[in-house]
């Protein structure tokens, strides 16, 4: 297992783009194993796409290391195995029930045609349980809100069980106790040695995280622990010092700069 401050994820001189346009400038960050990093800034500022970069989904120059490799270097079921991605909007087939959806994270530990195994079943029990998702998983997918939706897909990203979580706007669709349901399950993922790399709006939610990475217009102006000052300064010029960070009952949270 990665210590904790070696590097789960590096990216370097990473240039990307949306319909001929470079939507990612030369960027070059790392991300501490062991850690939780959150991705914040406007709209725009290119956060879901170096996601989809470090997820291998999208054509990019530059290289992306993963656990010390060469991400493309890497075979499909080994990056499989090894990265876990909970994308936004995600979508299912609505006649699938929640365990098969669920059961979806473990393909890439089953042999070709194999039928899932008990290790198979027992991780998607698990995950499923951690998202609180376990009482419907004989609902079909097309009968559950929203918020139900989003606990089974992220019960899919977790049965992979991966040393390296990548989630984009995870919170999307929860309320908010489920919101305090998901912060509660990263830090205890990241208890257990596992990295986590998530795009979030909820900035005040983002400030739990250990590290953050701001990013506007393409690139990275600021990457620090969250509780440093300097962090929570970037975090406010990038919003046009339309949010201050404050601290509340002991934790940082933002707040409308009125």
């Amino acid at each position: 297992m990665s210590t904790l401050h070696s590097l789960a994820m590096e990216a370097r001189g990473i240039r990307a783009e949306l319909g001929s346009v470079e939507v990612l400038h030369n960027i070059s960050v790392g991300f501490s194993a062991g850690r939780w990093t959150s991705i914040v800034g406007p709209n725009g500022a290119g956060k879901s796409t170096l996601l989809k970069v470090l997820a291998h989904l999208l054509p990019h120059a530059g290289e992306v290391a993963l656990l010390g490799q060469p991400l493309a270097t890497l075979r499909a079921r080994d990056r499989a195995q090894q990265l876990a991605w909970l994308g936004q909007n995600e979508s299912s087939a609505d006649d699938l029930v929640a365990y098969d959806v669920a059961m979806l994270g473990r393909l890439p530990y089953q042999p070709w045609l194999a039928p899932p195994s008990e290790a198979d079943h027992a991780a998607v029990e698990r995950a499923m349980r951690a998202t609180h998702a376990w009482d419907w998983r004989e609902r079909a997918l097309g009968q559950l809100s929203g918020g139900e939706r989003q606990r089974v897909l992220l019960a899919r990203a977790l049965a992979v069980e991966a040393q390296v979580l990548l989630m984009d706007e995870p919170l999307a669709n929860l309320d908010p106790p489920h919101q305090t349901d998901w912060l509660l399950m990263v830090r205890e993922l990241v208890a257990g040695g596992k990295t986590v790399i998530s795009v979030l709006h909820e900035i005040s939610f983002a400030l739990h995280a250990d590290d953050m990475v701001v990013m506007a217009d393409g690139r990275v102006t600021h990457h620090g622990a969250c509780g440093d000052l300097n962090t929570h300064r970037a975090l406010e010029q990038v919003f046009s010092q339309r949010i201050a960070v404050h601290q509340l009952a002991g934790q940082w949270v933002a707040l409308p700069n009125i």
